[in-house]
């Protein structure tokens, strides 16, 4: 077996730039971050390049659409820092804090409601970016889908936001059709003609717009967009699947600001070592979600920011 050179101190400190110890060696794997899951060609190239120059020759994708260049050795770690940089590029994406934000491809999907690859990116500057230094009680995972389809299972992260497009119906224009065109369009079950009228189910009917332009008598020509916000979503060794927040978001800047209301209640709410999941259960979700709709923590954004919190981490997996 190897011998390891590498002190506890150095691979923590290596650790938070980015760089996972690869096991019984003094290697690493360099985990570049890719802001929205969408990289340039050229980034593309420069990554290859780096897995040859500094790496092992491989190149791993991990769950949340980062990249990995595993075999990087302790001494060469900061000159490949500095190369990737020259592209446009970085290292990150561990610790108590906010993590590198998963997108689903929604900006270019057929299903796709909103700018997933343009909001990703805002909530990547402001949050992942912009929060960088701001320690949480454990990590804070952000996911958002385009649509319900739940792609990149944002239920399943600390905060999950998902397009929405809620339907918006004429029934004046319902001729009670023996064959709806609404009813065979929808996917969930939530669309009926009942007693000669169109009926949606609004605890089955889940946003998706597929009826949007689908009934030839024009029942629903438009919808409004929106964004849901899912809380407490957790995979792991203790799985435990987000609530759905009751209000829904029509106006983007909006719900980015309620984002940032989310991730400064838990640093303050949340006991170290907690994930976001374990505080909502403690605390009571309809405790939770009344207390975050106050907007009170982003009001107190400074105070919060420059408690002493969480200075032993809690990050454990």
């Amino acid at each position: 077996m190897a011998t390891l050179t590498i002190s506890a101190s150095e691979e923590k400190r290596v650790k938070g730039l980015g760089f996972l110890s690869n096991k019984r060696t003094d290697n690493f794997s360099a985990r570049i971050i890719t802001v929205n899951g969408k990289i340039s060609a050229e980034q593309n190239a420069a990554i290859s390049e780096a897995a040859k120059r500094f790496g092992n020759g491989d190149i791993t994708f991990t769950s949340r659409l980062t990249v990995e260049l595993p075999g990087v050795p302790f001494e060469r770690i900061e000159e490949l820092r500095s190369f990737l940089a020259e592209h446009g590029l970085e290292t990150g994406g561990t610790g108590s804090r906010v993590r590198p934000v998963v997108s689903c491809k929604g900006t270019t999907c057929q299903y796709g409601l909103i700018d997933t690859f343009g909001l990703s990116e805002e909530i990547h500057h402001r949050f992942y970016k912009g929060y960088a230094t701001v320690k949480t009680p454990h990590k804070f995972k952000i996911a958002t889908g385009g649509c319900p389809n739940n792609c990149v299972k944002p239920d399943l992260n600390d905060l999950g936001i998902i397009g929405q497009l809620v339907p918006h119906c004429d029934l004046d224009n319902c001729m009670g059709c023996k064959t709806c065109s609404v009813e065979t369009a929808c996917p969930v079950d939530a669309a009926h003609v009942v007693n000669g009228v169109l009926e949606i189910d609004e605890a089955k009917c889940n946003n998706c717009g597929r009826c949007i332009g689908k009934c030839h008598f024009d029942v629903i020509e438009e919808g409004k967009l929106g964004y849901r916000v899912y809380l407490g979503g957790m995979w792991g060794k203790r799985p435990h699947p987000g609530l759905a927040m009751n209000k829904l978001f029509f106006d983007k800047e909006e719900a980015l600001q309620f984002i940032e209301n989310v991730i400064l209640y838990f640093r303050e709410r949340g006991n170290t070592g907690e994930r976001f999941a374990q505080t909502i259960q403690r605390l009571g979700f309809d405790v939770v979600e009344k207390e975050l709709l106050t907007m009170d923590a982003l009001a107190r954004k400074e105070e919060i920011i420059a408690k002493d919190l969480h200075g032993s981490g809690g990050a454990t997996c």
